[in-house]
């Protein structure tokens, strides 16, 4: 029987994953319709639709494996289940924060203004920027598959059954977790990095249009803005999801305490669904769609609501 707290925060994780669900599919399916309709596939469309169907199938995995631990513990530790959701995870996480990365660095390439050698060579190199990136991508799944089928056999060989128990100290499991985590962390900082650079450029470019005294909200600051409005949010909700993850590794370890476990689902789902709507509200297509999708169900409310004589 779950405890008030934990029926309140399961209703927050379910009520994020339904806004993570909507989000991404709705960002999906405007990049997908943009495509058919310009009969191309830019590169901003290849990475909000990579982004948004990682995003769907992450939130999708994060919450069955998470219900099935609560509600039905003996099915999720039994059998490969808890092994094939592993396998999941570890791809469409990867996959997230690699698009995640693709996105910050096509913002940082195409807003910036460096007059750099190696940065006007990159600029004009961005299809070979990103085939660089999947290259790091397919060699962080070429290391974390491998230690994550050691970790299984290690559980099986300790346990001699197909039943999974995290029984080791919690030094050892959080250093196989940073392990398995080694390539999205790189890719992660490589996101500050090009973060720290639009601020760079943003302030650069600033100072140029003030001792020019032209006005400050031009076309080029916009862009920054948008830009670093994208990639700040990401930085901060990754902080979290990744604090999330951290506490529901450390519920493994202590499996009475169902709240701890809750807070650390809830925690990780937010930065699914709320990096997604930041996104939405950053990108002028993306708005322009909600925006219409939104405007029928506004007419619709006014309906409902009664005129007074």
């Amino acid at each position: 029987m779950l405890s008030i707290m934990e029926s309140l925060l399961i209703f927050v994780a379910v009520s994020e994953s339904i806004l993570g669900l909507l989000g991404n599919g709705f960002i999906g399916l405007v990049s997908c319709i943009d495509c058919m309709k310009n009969k191309k596939i830019s590169t901003i469309s290849f990475i909000l639709t990579g982004l948004a169907t990682s995003r769907f199938c992450l939130i999708w995995t994060i919450v069955t494996d998470g219900f099935l631990k609560l509600f039905s513990p003996d099915v999720h530790s039994s059998g490969n289940l808890i092994e094939y959701n592993g396998y999941l995870w570890i791809a469409m996480n990867q996959s997230s924060i690699w698009f995640t990365t693709c996105l910050s660095i096509f913002y940082f390439l195409k807003i910036s203004s460096f007059s750099h050698r190696i940065f006007l060579w990159l600029k004009g190199r961005l299809n070979m920027v990103f085939f660089l990136l999947l290259g790091c991508l397919l060699i962080s799944w070429l290391v974390t598959f491998p230690h994550f089928v050691k970790i299984v056999n290690d559980n099986r060989r300790k346990n001699k059954s197909t039943v999974w128990s995290m029984d080791m100290y919690k030094g050892e499991l959080f250093g196989k977790q940073i392990w398995l985590h080694l390539g999205v962390i790189l890719l992660f900082i490589l996101c500050l990095i090009t973060c720290v650079l639009l601020l760079t450029s943003l302030w650069r470019h600033n100072r140029r249009m003030q001792l020019n005294a032209t006005g400050f909200r031009d076309p080029s600051t916009e862009a920054h803005i948008k830009a670093m409005k994208a990639l700040v949010s990401f930085i901060i909700l990754f902080i979290l999801n990744f604090v999330g993850t951290a506490i529901q590794i450390s519920s493994v370890t202590m499996p009475e305490n169902k709240l701890l476990f809750i807070f650390g689902m809830a925690t990780t789902v937010l930065y699914l669904w709320g990096h997604s709507l930041i996104l939405i509200l950053v990108n002028r297509k993306l708005k322009q769609a909600s925006l219409r999708v939104l405007k029928p169900l506004k007419c619709w409310e006014k309906e409902k609501i009664p005129r007074t004589p």
